[in-house]
Protein backbone atom coordinates (compact mmCIF):
# COMPACT_ATOMS: atom_id res chain seq x y z
CA UNK A 1 0.00 0.00 0.00
CA UNK A 2 0.94 3.27 -0.65
CA UNK A 3 1.94 5.56 2.50
CA UNK A 4 0.60 9.04 2.39
CA UNK A 5 4.04 10.73 1.66
CA UNK A 6 4.17 9.33 -1.09
CA UNK A 7 0.81 9.66 -2.19
CA UNK A 8 1.29 13.57 -1.80
CA UNK A 9 4.44 12.65 -3.54
CA UNK A 10 2.55 11.75 -6.43
CA UNK A 11 -0.49 14.60 -6.32
CA UNK A 12 2.59 17.32 -6.27
CA UNK A 13 4.13 15.81 -9.29
CA UNK A 14 0.84 15.22 -10.94
CA UNK A 15 0.25 19.22 -10.40
CA UNK A 16 3.35 20.29 -11.68
CA UNK A 17 2.44 17.94 -14.79
CA UNK A 18 -0.71 19.29 -15.01
CA UNK A 19 0.71 22.90 -15.01
CA UNK A 20 2.98 22.20 -17.81
CA UNK A 21 0.73 21.06 -19.78
CA UNK A 22 -1.79 23.93 -19.61
CA UNK A 23 0.93 26.51 -20.47
CA UNK A 24 2.23 24.60 -22.97
CA UNK A 25 -1.69 24.51 -25.01
CA UNK A 26 -1.78 28.37 -24.01
CA UNK A 27 0.96 29.20 -25.32
CA UNK A 28 0.53 26.97 -28.43
CA UNK A 29 -2.43 28.64 -28.83
CA UNK A 30 -0.95 32.10 -28.45
CA UNK A 31 1.83 31.12 -31.18
CA UNK A 32 -1.03 30.73 -33.46
CA UNK A 33 -2.94 33.86 -33.31
CA UNK A 34 0.36 36.36 -32.84
CA UNK A 35 2.45 34.87 -35.84
CA UNK A 36 -0.32 34.24 -38.38
CA UNK A 37 -3.17 36.94 -37.58
CA UNK A 38 -1.27 39.78 -35.51
CA UNK A 39 2.61 39.88 -37.03
CA UNK A 40 1.18 39.60 -40.65
CA UNK A 41 -0.88 42.60 -40.20
CA UNK A 42 1.11 44.88 -37.59
CA UNK A 43 -1.37 44.84 -35.46
CA UNK A 44 0.18 46.44 -32.02
CA UNK A 45 -1.76 45.37 -28.76
CA UNK A 46 0.80 46.13 -26.85
CA UNK A 47 3.39 43.45 -25.36
CA UNK A 48 6.72 42.77 -26.36
CA UNK A 49 4.89 41.10 -29.44
CA UNK A 50 3.68 44.87 -30.37
CA UNK A 51 6.74 46.37 -29.40
CA UNK A 52 8.21 43.43 -32.10
CA UNK A 53 6.22 44.04 -34.55
CA UNK A 54 7.47 47.68 -34.46
CA UNK A 55 10.56 46.61 -34.16
CA UNK A 56 10.36 44.42 -37.12
CA UNK A 57 8.98 47.48 -38.82
CA UNK A 58 11.61 49.94 -38.44
CA UNK A 59 14.79 47.72 -38.00
CA UNK A 60 16.18 44.67 -39.66
CA UNK A 61 15.67 43.08 -36.58
CA UNK A 62 13.02 39.94 -36.85
CA UNK A 63 10.11 40.66 -34.71
CA UNK A 64 10.75 36.75 -33.29
CA UNK A 65 14.49 37.94 -32.47
CA UNK A 66 12.99 41.13 -30.76
CA UNK A 67 10.64 39.05 -28.91
CA UNK A 68 13.44 36.30 -27.64
CA UNK A 69 15.86 39.30 -26.29
CA UNK A 70 13.20 41.22 -24.33
CA UNK A 71 11.31 38.30 -22.58
CA UNK A 72 14.85 37.26 -21.12
CA UNK A 73 15.27 40.86 -19.79
CA UNK A 74 11.96 41.25 -18.26
CA UNK A 75 12.09 37.13 -17.21
CA UNK A 76 14.76 38.50 -14.85
CA UNK A 77 12.39 41.45 -13.71
CA UNK A 78 9.92 38.88 -13.39
CA UNK A 79 11.88 36.90 -11.19
CA UNK A 80 12.76 40.27 -8.61
CA UNK A 81 9.62 41.17 -8.30
CA UNK A 82 7.46 38.13 -8.59
CA UNK A 83 9.24 35.35 -6.98
CA UNK A 84 10.93 32.20 -8.11
CA UNK A 85 8.14 30.04 -9.47
CA UNK A 86 6.42 32.49 -11.43
CA UNK A 87 9.44 33.18 -13.13
CA UNK A 88 10.43 28.88 -13.84
CA UNK A 89 6.38 28.84 -15.55
CA UNK A 90 6.97 32.31 -17.06
CA UNK A 91 10.60 31.23 -18.43
CA UNK A 92 9.59 27.97 -19.20
CA UNK A 93 6.31 29.97 -21.07
CA UNK A 94 8.91 32.27 -23.13
CA UNK A 95 11.20 29.54 -24.47
CA UNK A 96 8.29 27.35 -25.75
CA UNK A 97 6.66 30.92 -27.52
CA UNK A 98 10.28 31.90 -28.90
CA UNK A 99 11.04 28.44 -30.27
CA UNK A 100 7.61 28.14 -31.67
CA UNK A 101 7.41 31.55 -33.50
CA UNK A 102 11.09 30.52 -35.12
CA UNK A 103 9.61 27.01 -36.41
CA UNK A 104 6.99 28.80 -37.87
CA UNK A 105 9.25 31.27 -39.62
CA UNK A 106 10.85 28.51 -41.06
CA UNK A 107 8.36 26.08 -42.15
CA UNK A 108 5.38 28.72 -42.79
CA UNK A 109 7.05 31.95 -43.59
CA UNK A 110 4.68 34.75 -44.44
CA UNK A 111 4.44 37.98 -46.88
CA UNK A 112 1.43 39.37 -46.12
CA UNK A 113 -1.60 38.75 -44.34
CA UNK A 114 -3.70 35.11 -45.01
CA UNK A 115 -7.03 36.58 -45.74
CA UNK A 116 -7.97 39.80 -47.74
CA UNK A 117 -10.74 40.46 -44.56
CA UNK A 118 -8.72 42.52 -41.34
CA UNK A 119 -11.31 42.42 -39.18
CA UNK A 120 -11.32 38.58 -39.73
CA UNK A 121 -7.87 38.65 -39.12
CA UNK A 122 -8.30 41.03 -35.86
CA UNK A 123 -10.76 38.53 -34.25
CA UNK A 124 -8.28 35.91 -34.52
CA UNK A 125 -5.63 38.00 -33.69
CA UNK A 126 -7.51 39.02 -30.33
CA UNK A 127 -9.02 35.97 -29.61
CA UNK A 128 -6.17 33.13 -29.22
CA UNK A 129 -3.71 35.70 -27.75
CA UNK A 130 -6.36 37.27 -25.28
CA UNK A 131 -7.64 33.24 -24.00
CA UNK A 132 -4.45 31.79 -23.96
CA UNK A 133 -3.33 34.89 -21.85
CA UNK A 134 -6.04 34.41 -19.43
CA UNK A 135 -5.50 30.73 -18.75
CA UNK A 136 -1.97 31.33 -18.30
CA UNK A 137 -2.45 34.08 -15.66
CA UNK A 138 -5.22 30.79 -14.31
CA UNK A 139 -2.13 28.36 -13.57
CA UNK A 140 0.22 31.16 -12.02
CA UNK A 141 2.06 31.79 -15.15
CA UNK A 142 2.68 34.45 -18.51
CA UNK A 143 3.90 35.00 -21.64
CA UNK A 144 5.80 36.93 -20.76
CA UNK A 145 6.90 40.31 -21.46
CA UNK A 146 4.64 43.18 -20.46
CA UNK A 147 2.31 40.50 -18.68
CA UNK A 148 5.12 40.37 -16.34
CA UNK A 149 4.97 44.19 -15.92
CA UNK A 150 1.04 44.21 -15.54
CA UNK A 151 1.10 41.47 -12.68
CA UNK A 152 4.08 43.56 -10.78
CA UNK A 153 1.52 46.57 -11.46
CA UNK A 154 -1.52 44.74 -10.22
CA UNK A 155 0.55 43.44 -7.31
CA UNK A 156 2.04 46.50 -5.61
CA UNK A 157 -0.84 49.14 -6.65
CA UNK A 158 -4.60 49.66 -5.67
CA UNK A 159 -5.68 47.97 -9.22
CA UNK A 160 -6.70 44.91 -8.27
CA UNK A 161 -8.16 43.70 -11.94
CA UNK A 162 -4.77 41.93 -13.97
CA UNK A 163 -6.70 43.22 -17.26
CA UNK A 164 -6.53 46.74 -16.23
CA UNK A 165 -2.89 46.67 -15.29
CA UNK A 166 -2.36 44.79 -18.83
CA UNK A 167 -4.47 47.43 -20.48
CA UNK A 168 -2.78 50.57 -18.84
CA UNK A 169 0.69 48.73 -19.33
CA UNK A 170 0.06 47.92 -23.33
CA UNK A 171 -1.54 51.29 -24.39
CA UNK A 172 2.04 52.96 -24.38
CA UNK A 173 3.09 50.45 -27.71
CA UNK A 174 -0.39 51.45 -29.38
CA UNK A 175 0.19 55.00 -29.42
CA UNK A 176 3.20 54.56 -30.73
CA UNK A 177 1.79 52.64 -33.43
CA UNK A 178 -0.21 55.22 -34.63
CA UNK A 179 3.39 57.32 -36.01
CA UNK A 180 5.11 53.98 -37.11
CA UNK A 181 2.09 52.40 -39.02
CA UNK A 182 -0.94 54.19 -40.99
CA UNK A 183 -4.02 54.84 -38.88
CA UNK A 184 -6.28 52.39 -39.58
CA UNK A 185 -3.29 50.16 -38.28
CA UNK A 186 -3.71 52.38 -35.08
CA UNK A 187 -7.32 52.34 -34.94
CA UNK A 188 -7.41 48.66 -35.13
CA UNK A 189 -4.85 48.41 -32.54
CA UNK A 190 -6.80 49.85 -30.30
CA UNK A 191 -9.47 48.41 -30.69
CA UNK A 192 -7.84 45.28 -30.44
CA UNK A 193 -6.29 46.00 -26.78
CA UNK A 194 -9.87 47.54 -25.88
CA UNK A 195 -11.47 43.94 -26.66
CA UNK A 196 -8.24 41.81 -25.47
CA UNK A 197 -8.51 43.49 -22.17
CA UNK A 198 -12.21 42.54 -21.91
CA UNK A 199 -11.73 39.09 -23.10
CA UNK A 200 -9.16 38.41 -20.75
CA UNK A 201 -11.21 39.64 -17.85
CA UNK A 202 -14.50 37.73 -19.10
CA UNK A 203 -12.20 34.54 -19.43
CA UNK A 204 -10.40 35.22 -16.19
CA UNK A 205 -14.05 35.44 -14.72
CA UNK A 206 -15.62 32.01 -16.24
CA UNK A 207 -13.07 30.29 -15.14
CA UNK A 208 -12.83 31.23 -11.39
CA UNK A 209 -16.60 31.13 -10.96
CA UNK A 210 -17.44 28.78 -8.11
CA UNK A 211 -20.69 27.85 -6.41
CA UNK A 212 -21.94 29.42 -3.33
CA UNK A 213 -24.49 26.61 -2.11
CA UNK A 214 -27.57 26.27 0.37
CA UNK A 215 -29.37 23.58 0.65
CA UNK A 216 -32.49 22.35 3.19
CA UNK A 217 -31.97 19.05 4.33
CA UNK A 218 -33.63 16.74 6.27
CA UNK A 219 -30.45 14.95 6.90
CA UNK A 220 -27.24 16.84 7.13
CA UNK A 221 -24.81 14.04 7.82
CA UNK A 222 -24.58 12.12 4.86
CA UNK A 223 -24.20 15.25 2.63
CA UNK A 224 -21.70 17.32 5.31
CA UNK A 225 -19.45 14.21 4.94
CA UNK A 226 -19.29 13.99 1.50
CA UNK A 227 -18.44 17.29 1.25
CA UNK A 228 -15.66 17.40 3.90
CA UNK A 229 -14.36 13.77 2.80
CA UNK A 230 -15.07 13.34 -0.42
CA UNK A 231 -15.01 17.04 -1.76
CA UNK A 232 -12.37 17.89 0.77
CA UNK A 233 -14.76 20.99 1.11
CA UNK A 234 -15.83 22.71 4.50
CA UNK A 235 -19.37 23.43 5.46
CA UNK A 236 -21.59 25.22 7.77
CA UNK A 237 -25.17 23.99 9.40
CA UNK A 238 -27.96 25.40 11.28
CA UNK A 239 -31.27 23.74 12.61
CA UNK A 240 -34.17 25.25 10.73
CA UNK A 241 -37.73 24.69 10.46
CA UNK A 242 -39.94 24.24 7.46
CA UNK A 243 -42.59 27.37 7.16
CA UNK A 244 -45.16 25.58 5.61
CA UNK A 245 -44.91 22.29 7.41
CA UNK A 246 -43.35 23.52 10.60
CA UNK A 247 -41.28 20.21 11.05
CA UNK A 248 -37.58 20.98 11.60
CA UNK A 249 -34.84 20.68 9.01
CA UNK A 250 -31.08 21.56 8.46
CA UNK A 251 -30.13 24.59 6.27
CA UNK A 252 -26.06 23.64 4.87
CA UNK A 253 -24.24 26.21 3.48
CA UNK A 254 -20.69 25.76 1.10
CA UNK A 255 -18.84 27.25 -1.40
CA UNK A 256 -17.72 24.92 -4.33
CA UNK A 257 -16.29 24.96 -7.64
CA UNK A 258 -18.80 24.12 -10.48
CA UNK A 259 -17.43 20.74 -10.72
CA UNK A 260 -17.64 20.19 -6.78
CA UNK A 261 -21.06 21.76 -7.65
CA UNK A 262 -22.15 18.89 -10.17
CA UNK A 263 -20.67 16.12 -8.14
CA UNK A 264 -22.62 16.89 -5.22
CA UNK A 265 -25.83 17.16 -7.04
CA UNK A 266 -25.40 14.07 -8.59
CA UNK A 267 -24.64 12.55 -5.04
CA UNK A 268 -27.92 13.89 -3.44
CA UNK A 269 -30.25 12.35 -6.55
CA UNK A 270 -28.10 9.08 -6.27
CA UNK A 271 -28.62 8.84 -2.70
CA UNK A 272 -32.66 9.93 -2.90
CA UNK A 273 -32.09 12.71 -0.16
CA UNK A 274 -34.93 14.47 0.74
CA UNK A 275 -33.21 18.22 -0.35
CA UNK A 276 -33.53 21.09 -1.85
CA UNK A 277 -30.58 22.72 -3.20
CA UNK A 278 -29.97 26.38 -4.44
CA UNK A 279 -26.52 27.78 -5.81
CA UNK A 280 -25.29 31.29 -6.71
CA UNK A 281 -22.35 31.54 -9.01
CA UNK A 282 -19.73 33.92 -7.33
CA UNK A 283 -16.29 34.58 -8.23
CA UNK A 284 -15.20 36.60 -5.11
CA UNK A 285 -14.01 33.84 -2.42
CA UNK A 286 -11.74 34.14 -0.02
CA UNK A 287 -10.53 31.53 2.05
CA UNK A 288 -8.79 28.59 3.15
CA UNK A 289 -8.36 26.31 0.06
CA UNK A 290 -9.20 29.08 -3.34
CA UNK A 291 -6.36 30.90 -3.63
CA UNK A 292 -8.11 33.19 -5.78
CA UNK A 293 -10.51 36.00 -5.54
Amino acid sequence: METSAEMTQREKVMKYVKQYVLITLSISIMSVGVYFFKFPNNFVFGGVTGTAALVAKLTPMSASAFSSAANLVLLVVGLIFLGKEFAMTTGYATFVMSVELMVFEKICPLSGPLSDQPMLDLLFAIALPAIASALLFNVGASSGGTDIIALIVEKYTHIHSIAVALFITDLFMVIAACFVFDLYTALYSFVGLTVKSLVIDAVLEKIKMCKAILIVCDEKKPICDFVMRKLMRGATYTPCFGAYTDKPHYIIYTTLTRHEADQLQEFIHKEHLNAFMSMLSTTEVFGKGFNHA
